[in-house]
């Protein structure tokens, strides 16, 4: 339903990015310090995912996430947290690898930039230099016609911090941003732990509503009453609107970070909604490996829709990237439109795994291979990776997907659905469904998937087909039977079985 309570300028809420070691936690460390007042000279602000920092003309809330591989894993989840990123570069060290991926990660998700370029107290200190290496990645300074605020800053000093906060500022007023401050609240998890005195603690980040201490609050598949909030000075706080972050205690498990939360009327619900969540979160997950193949790429296009693949390039060398950007980005016809979303000399990262699961992009992998944690995370994600040492090995198979050779020469043709009533169990052969077929008819030759709420969750073959006690070869339409699907006993009533074949055909550009 559409949101009609009344709205109320909100504070931007702003990341920041960079290089490591380019100055990134030196920024925010002074932006803290410059907030922690004299009393508090110890510093005693413990850490904290997010905190606002006032200026005279206004607040602004700053995400401290670590870089931008939280930024994107965030956004994976569908998380839009962020209004506006600060990037870091040094003024002695220039755009780095990282710079390059943070500017991607950034246009991937649509938001603003603002440039700080750091370091300006060392002696070799060059910002005209980190402007025109910027300017070749189509980021361009306004004082050069472009439409990108850049400040020169000295983490160090001091110096310009407050000229980049009102470039922050001003730039945010442009985005005009508002949201609803009454009613129940809603917003994003910023980070969560399990703490050894006080149970699970949550940073989340109020988007829209007001929270209460006592509302009951459901995040991503957790739940619970908040006991305690606190804001980012550690002080106890009562209610928190939108875009201030709190730390809340009373959930009863760690949320993700990018989890959504939202109030609640009461534990009910709450048991619902998790519950629910909890068994969409299995089908998704099984949904998403069927996402990014290069192969079903074809399938999914519409009729006079031109479809964008996306491509992350990791290479061993820089002329290997570009090449491979150049020749795959003139592949583009009237149909797709190959769009290399980040191209990179490196092995596989998380960052570049977070970056496909967020674009549903391919990665293409030449000369490099992944690491142990992207590793994990391609296979937990099901990112379709490929590994190649030819660069026209790369540009024949995508050519060949774009055409639909890779897999779509063979068409699938629906036969057949069945509807399961009914679960058995027997004896030799699992779980039997009692089904009744709706369209066609159930061929025990032909391959079958499993479908719940239309997402296929089991793709293999039929092991058994009876009618009453008689094995079957095959089921019309409107008849019962029972169908023992091979290697799956996790059937429920109300799944449906599909019945296809695969028809080769040839396809052309």
């Amino acid at each position: 339903a559409a949101d009609d309570r009344p709205t109320a300028a909100r504070a931007p809420v702003v990341t920041v990015m960079g290089h490591v070691d380019h100055g990134k936690t030196s920024l925010l460390d002074y932006l803290r310090k410059t907030k922690v007042t004299a009393g508090e000279a110890g510093g005693i602000t413990q850490h904290i995912g997010a905190y606002r920092v006032p200026t005279p003309k206004g607040v602004i809330t700053f995400l401290d996430t670590p870089g931008h591989e939280a930024f994107s894993a965030m956004r994976s989840r569908g998380a839009s947290v962020t209004d506006l990123v600060i990037l870091v570069v040094a003024a002695d060290d220039g755009v780095k690898p990282q710079t390059i991926e943070a500017i991607n990660h950034a246009r991937n998700a649509s938001v603003p930039l603002i440039v700080a370029i750091n370091k300006m107290d060392k002696e070799d200190a060059d910002p005209d230099r980190v402007r025109q290496e910027l300017a070749t990645h189509d980021v361009i300074p306004e004082e050069w016609g472009g439409d990108i605020l850049m400040s020169e800053v000295s983490a160090l000093t001091g110096d310009g911090v407050d000229a980049l906060l009102e470039s922050v500022l001003l730039q945010s007023e442009l985005l005009d941003l508002t949201a609803p401050d009454s009613g129940p609240a809603s917003g994003t998890v910023v980070e969560a732990r399990l703490d050894r005195g006080k149970g699970v603690v949550a940073t989340i980040l109020v988007q829209k509503g007001s929270l209460n201490r006592g509302d009951i609050v459901v995040a991503g598949r957790e739940f619970g009453r908040i006991r305690a909030m606190t804001s980012d000075n550690g002080e106890a706080v009562k209610q928190a609107g939108p875009s201030i972050p709190v730390e809340l205690q009373g959930l009863g498990g760690v949320p993700d970070s990018g989890d959504e939360f939202s109030v609640v009327t009461d534990e009910r619900r709450a048991r619902e909604i998790t519950s629910f969540r909890q068994a969409k979160f299995k089908e998704l997950k099984l949904a998403r490996q069927q996402k990014a193949k290069l192969e079903s790429m074809f399938t999914e296009m519409g009729e006079d829709q031109v479809l964008p693949l996306n491509v992350i390039i990791k290479a061993d060398v820089q002329g290997s990237v570009e090449a491979l950007t150049e020749s795959l980005e003139k592949l583009s016809n009237d149909k797709v439109k190959v769009v290399v979303v980040h191209g990179m000399v490196g092995g596989i990262n998380e960052s570049d795994v977070n970056l496909a699961t967020a674009s549903a992009a391919i990665i293409i992998a030449f000369n490099v291979r992944a690491d142990a944690t992207a590793r994990k995370l391609i296979e937990s994600e099901g990112i379709d990776v490929r590994y190649y040492s030819v660069i026209y090995d790369v540009v024949d198979d995508v050519t060949t997907a774009l055409t639909g050779m890779l897999a779509p020469v063979i068409r699938e043709q629906a036969v057949g659905l069945a509807e399961v009533r009914d679960v058995f169990r027997v004896a030799k052969l699992g779980a039997v469904a009692g089904c009744r077929v709706i369209e066609g008819e159930v061929r025990r030759n032909l391959p079958v998937r499993v479908l719940r709420d239309n997402v296929v969750i089991f793709d293999g073959h039929i092991d058994s087909l009876k009618r009453f006690k008689d094995d079957v070869s095959e089921v019309k339409s409107g008849f019962e039977c029972g169908i023992g699907v091979k290697n799956y006993n996790d059937i429920k009533a109300g799944d449906q079985i599909e019945i296809y074949e695969k028809i080769e055909q040839a396809a052309t550009l």
